[in-house]
């Protein structure tokens, strides 16, 4: 039963999470500009439920990111109570964006089963398809949060850039988002949800 209703319940638990962050965040522009991404991919997968259903695994996997997003969008990235984590680490910064931008290569996982379960291609093609989809995903975002940054200006548009002082800010997400989407392949080559499901 669980198994079967595991997106609704996905869903259902997203929903009622999010208005609670909805309410009263650090910075309402930059709640704004952080949860439409978020409000576009659940959407997309909430409405081709009915054509394309994934893997419990995928969904899994991809809401690991719209959860987090949402966090973030609430506190301001660089403002996520996470510093237990920055002094385990012994670093001196919060990496609580880094891992987002780790958990957004999981989408490569949903990306492969698609192209695989749908027959458009064989399975090489589909990593590697799937990895450079993340990594293009990757860069243009980068680009979006520099336009926001500029156009914006001010402490939101500092807070949504979230480089923390880090000149290498974009690059290191950027390779975040690679880590996480080799990450998500590795495991789809052992899980091989092509093989398990019908389409």
């Amino acid at each position: 039963m669980i198994s079967k209703y595991f997106p609704h319940i996905l869903a259902g638990t997203y929903l009622i999470f999010s208005i609670v962050l909805a309410i009263n965040p650090v910075s309402r522009d930059v709640w704004i500009a952080e949860i439409i991404p978020v409000v576009v991919i659940f959407l997309t997968f909430v409405f081709t439920f009915h054509l394309f259903r994934f893997s419990n695994l995928a969904y899994g996997l991809v809401f690991i990111w719209i959860f987090w997003h949402t966090i973030g969008g609430h506190y301001t990235f660089a403002n996520v109570p996470f510093g237990w984590v920055t002094e385990l680490l012994g670093a001196e910064r919060n990496h609580f964006d880094r891992i987002g931008h780790f958990t957004i290569g999981f989408y490569a996982f949903a990306m492969a089963e698609w192209l695989l379960r749908k027959g458009y291609c064989g399975f090489k093609l589909a990593m590697t398809f799937s990895l450079f989809f993340i990594m293009s995903v990757a860069a243009a975002y980068e680009i979006i949060e520099w336009w926001y940054a500029a156009l914006e200006g001010g402490d939101a548009g500092v807070e949504f850039l979230g480089s923390q002082g880090d000149i290498w800010d974009a690059q290191k997400d950027m390779l975040s988002d690679t880590l996480g989407a080799i990450s998500s392949l590795v495991l789809l080559y052992f899980y091989r949800p092509d093989q398990k499901l019908q389409n």
